[in-house]
């Protein structure tokens, strides 16, 4: 196991370097140049001129050429630099530190609901196949996978925020300073980054809960008289769960990704929606944190993902 997971993280180092150099190239193929856009933010004063611009492009290192730029990037995060953004005029770090728990606390809050709700919801339709409960849970299921979550995000701000004035709308407040106020804003948001990764939890926790149920081991069990819940819970849930545990760590991924678009809509001041200004902005050093940060995460998911298996099926082994 321990050869494993070195080999694992190897291969994680390996990928996150191919990912920070692939961003890295396509913010810098786009056109526009982020100085540009410092230079109209200051354009009220009149002070900026075309000396002070080549000044700025010295002093962020875009003067230098392309692999350059990357190496000393590279460099500044292993001694825990993450550079300065040009749009934010602030140190990187500290810009993804103070929103990173923002988009932690929502996204896990919807991971948790995404995969007990799911996984319930699942093994319901499985042990009730073709009753009222199995065509109800099968249907949600079926539209959350397909319903786009802005668009549910825009709808949900406009019946519950606008028309009933039950939720605000928008904005974040932490839960340590205002736990009520925090719930009532985390209640949308959290909707719309629960309901995909819940549909696909649903739908597979159905379909694997179902062929376990047919396996003869299965079988001999409610032969021998053990109840419901043994059976349920000791011979086929535990079984069911390898292809769930998969879509829970790729499910991982998909809430930091959504949380993009979410508190783009809900105007949530979290990694995702500095991300989206800071590619408007053309501010190459934190869309390339950003990115490194989500992609560890997703990682590191899929990884403790891998490592699960073995609990839930002895029978793998890691060479």
């Amino acid at each position: 196991m321990t050869a494993y997971i070195i080999r694992r993280l190897l291969m994680a180092v390996v990928v996150l370097l191919m990912v920070t150099l692939i961003v890295f190239l396509i913010m810098r193929l786009l056109p526009g140049d982020p100085l540009v856009i410092f230079m109209g933010q200051q354009a009220g004063s009149g002070t900026m001129n075309q000396e002070q611009l080549e000044h700025l492009r010295v002093r962020y290192g875009l003067d230098k050429p392309l692999m350059v730029q990357y190496a000393n990037w590279l460099k500044g995060i292993f001694h825990g630099d993450l550079g300065r953004s040009i749009y934010y005029h602030e140190d990187v770090g500290r810009l993804l530190l103070d929103r990173f728990p923002i988009t932690l606390h929502l996204g896990l809050l919807a991971f948790a609901l995404a995969n007990i709700l799911g996984v319930l919801m699942g093994g319901l339709a499985a042990i009730r196949r073709g009753t009222w409960i199995d065509t109800v849970a099968t249907t949600l299921a079926n539209i959350g996978i397909t319903i786009p979550v802005f668009w549910l995000g825009i709808l949900m701000i406009y019946l519950f925020g606008v028309r009933l004035n039950w939720l605000p709308i928008a904005g974040y407040t932490s839960p340590l300073d205002d736990f009520w106020l925090s719930t009532k804003k985390a209640i949308m948001p959290v909707i719309c980054l629960t309901i995909t990764g819940l549909a696909y939890i649903a739908r597979q926790t159905r379909s694997s809960m179902l062929e376990v149920i047919r396996q003869d081991y299965v079988r001999t069990a409610w032969s021998k008289g053990l109840n419901e819940r043994v059976v349920i819970t000791k011979h086929v849930l535990k079984n069911s769960l390898i292809p769930v545990i998969t879509l829970m760590g790729i499910g991982l991924g998909l809430v930091f990704g959504g949380s993009v678009l979410v508190e783009t809509v809900f105007a949530i001041p979290g990694i995702g929606r500095l991300l989206v200004t800071s590619v408007f902005a053309q501010d190459y050093v934190v869309v390339q944190s950003g990115t490194l940060v989500i992609a560890t995460i997703i990682i590191l998911s899929n990884l403790l993902v891998d490592i699960f298996y073995g609990w839930l099926d002895p029978r793998i082994r890691y060479g």
